[in-house]
């Protein structure tokens, strides 16, 4: 598999690693778009959204666990957005099922 997430995961690829434990693993994004931008993926190789099923879906409740303690250890008191993409149409670049999440600053909507 040539999944750049699955390479930043397993150490091939740096990154600027926020947190990591036996599920998951969180990285700042490497072209941010707010003063706190980073990535929370799962370490198994989900495709994207569309393919979370009942053997799987335990990983979502602990990701945004994850990013609700991230975001209070980053002080993201004011608010943040948390965005997954799905696919071609949806905006998806790396098929790996990742969610960035934004925060720091005021943002704006539709996002721009």
């Amino acid at each position: 598999m040539d999944c750049i997430f699955c390479k930043i995961i397993a150490g091939e690829i740096p990154s600027n690693k926020l947190y990591e434990d036996e599920k998951v693993y969180a990285f700042y994004d490497i072209a941010p778009e707010a003063p706190v931008h980073f990535l929370v993926i799962p370490k198994e190789h989900i495709k994207c959204a569309s393919d979370i099923n009942d053997s799987n879906s335990d990983i979502i409740a602990h990701i945004f666990t994850v990013i609700s303690k991230l975001a209070k250890e980053l002080s993201l008191d004011d608010g943040y957005r948390i965005v997954n993409n799905c696919g071609q149409n949806g905006g998806q670049t790396v098929e790996h099922l990742h969610f960035h999440v934004l925060g720091g600053r005021l943002l704006a909507w539709p996002p721009g």
